[in-house]
């Protein structure tokens, strides 16, 4: 009899495993009826293997400030496997590819449709004849863990649905301590969150924060969480942070066409942890800075991974050009960036190229900081790398102190734009020193000198070495 009562255990397990490893959900189109946000290009279904397909709601989301195009974005939670479906509805293509291409997707092609087949969350651009200003952006995001009681008083809920408040300042909600915001899947907020001198704040969910002034905006605050949201062309930076430690942001995504549309600015802030975003922006995808505005203090302790960056103009990762040149300066330090994969990069202003850069300026000291496991797609316009010690006219009221102890391990590029990089210095008290590449390799090629990656060593930059 225990035998039996055993195996009957195991046998239930198994299905509420076999229930809980195959889920799948997708949410409403806001309103549930008509939302001027869509976008017909291509028509997006998902399902579990060998279900029944669902329709997803395709959003039409600004790219490219240079010259802003409508592209497409879905997205749904799951886990397990699933299958998608994707018809291009408008004009009949010739190929068609899934980047980012480390993920080693190949669609299937039949007809204007094409296949594939996901095992675990993903953030993926789908692209036609290499079409990546209308392309499809699709977020398969894993399962939620909490949804919290609409009716708890420390709960600002969103359900689905349009929510454009007409009366608060700004179209903007602050949000006070000690509060969870959770924006449901199927909704869309058209209005900036703002934490100011806040702590234990958290804004979760699966919705959308439409339009807004910036996305959220957090200013002398500490613990706040960001989690699972997506922001659709701001008129500023999506997340702005200023002055706060032990910041969390997970599973964001972003999209902006604007100009000063930055993704992710932090000024003064440390104590951060960046995981698996995605940030399509029409300027810095990533900036970590010291003084800016009303915020002062070093900046310490980044871990940035598991993240897909695209810039339509300026850098995907951009570090020190802001500081303060009140007083003696600013350290920016112990900065980790792992696992990442970088789209693209169009920016013809060679002082803001560089799909990594550390552009030290304002009296900051840049030291050890690293970059693993970084994958570079071909981009349109820019440099691989830029390390700088510079006096920005136009952003600095004084030089950088000088870059140190910088780690570039297992960084690869493939494409065709090998414009050269640089690392120099600006003078003998304001240098780069000690610069180590490890395993740095372009179109599959070790590379073992400065030449034959394209990197121009300047003056004032000592100890650049590579090594296997």
């Amino acid at each position: 009899m225990r035998k039996k009562i055993q195996l009957l255990g195991i046998i239930i397990s198994a299905l509420v495993f076999n229930s809980n490893a195959q889920e799948l959900v997708t949410y409403p189109a806001p309103n549930g009826v008509v939302y001027s946000g869509h976008n017909d290009d291509y028509t997006v279904r998902v399902r579990k293997p060998g279900g029944v397909w669902q329709d997803l709601f395709e959003y039409n989301v600004k790219v490219d400030l240079d010259k802003p195009q409508d592209a497409s974005m879905v997205y749904f939670d799951f886990s397990g496997t699933v299958e998608l479906a994707v018809t291009k509805n408008n004009n009949q293509f010739q190929s068609a590819a899934i980047r980012p291409t480390s993920y080693g997707i190949m669609p299937e092609v039949r007809g204007k449709t094409v296949f594939f087949s996901l095992d675990k969350p993903r953030k993926l651009s789908l692209e036609f004849d290499g079409d990546k200003l209308h392309n499809l952006h699709i977020f398969a995001n894993p399962i939620e863990t909490e949804k919290p009681d609409p009716k708890d008083p420390n709960v600002i809920y969103f359900g689905p649905g349009v929510h454009q408040p007409k009366d608060l300042p700004g179209d903007e909600f602050n949000i006070p301590s000690d509060k969870t915001v959770y924006i449901a899947g199927g909704a869309v907020v058209r209005a900036k969150f703002v934490c100011d001198r806040a702590k234990n704040v958290r804004i979760i969910g699966r919705g959308i924060i439409d339009q807004p002034m910036r996305g959220v905006e957090i200013r002398h605050s500490k613990d706040i969480t960001i989690d699972g949201i997506i922001v659709l062309n701001p008129k500023h930076y999506t997340i702005y942070g200023g002055g706060s430690k032990k910041l969390t942001i997970k599973n964001l995504k972003s999209f902006s066409a604007n100009g000063w549309s930055d993704g992710i600015d932090l000024m003064s802030c440390s104590d951060v942890t960046i995981d698996d975003v995605f940030m399509r922006n029409s300027d810095d995808c990533i900036a970590i800075y010291g003084h800016r505005w009303d915020f002062y203090g070093d900046v310490k302790n980044y871990k940035v991974t598991n993240s897909v960056l695209w810039a339509d103009v300026a850098h995907p990762i951009n570090i020190g050009l802001h500081g303060n040149t009140e007083n003696s300066g600013e350290v920016i330090e112990n900065l980790d960036f792992k696992n990442i994969d970088i789209l693209e990069q169009d920016e013809d202003d060679p002082n803001y190229q560089g799909c990594i850069a550390l552009t030290d300026g304002d009296f900051n000291l840049i030291r050890n900081v690293k970059f693993e496991d970084i994958r570079i797609e071909d981009f349109e316009e820019g440099q691989l790398l830029n390390l700088r010690v510079v006096n920005n006219e136009k952003y600095n009221t004084g030089p950088g102190k000088g870059i140190e102890n910088i780690v570039f391990k297992n960084i690869s590029y493939n494409g065709l734009n090998l414009m050269p990089s640089i690392i120099e210095g600006l003078d003998e008290s304001h240098a780069i020193k000690d610069v180590r590449f490890q395993n740095l390799r372009i179109n599959g090629k070790l590379i073992q000198s400065a030449s034959d990656a394209n990197i121009r060593i300047g003056n004032f930059a000592s100890d650049i070495k590579f090594e296997k």
